[in-house]
């Protein structure tokens, strides 16, 4: 409850402090310095997004080959005379 209460207020501060003064009457006018943050971190964010997308997939291998060879030993296993 409290983290919803939380998030509740912050997203109101983010509103608030984007809005044009000019416009609305009220607002801290942050509007374009948002963007210009937004516009500054993105290829860095994509450059994050893009590194871990890159390890799940190393990891996504290395589990199906290791899943492949459990499944043959498991078929060993069973083919095997006893």
């Amino acid at each position: 409850m409290v983290a919803l209460l939380v998030g509740i207020i912050l997203i109101a501060f983010t509103v608030f402090a984007a809005l044009p003064p000019e416009l609305v009457g009220f607002g801290l006018g942050w509007g374009a310095d948002i963007l210009l943050f937004l516009r500054g971190c993105l290829p860095i964010l994509a450059a994050f997004i893009g590194l871990v997308a890159i390890f799940i997939g190393i990891a996504d291998l290395k589990d199906k080959a290791e899943a492949k060879k459990e499944e043959k030993a498991i078929q060993a296993n069973e083919t095997k005379p006893e």
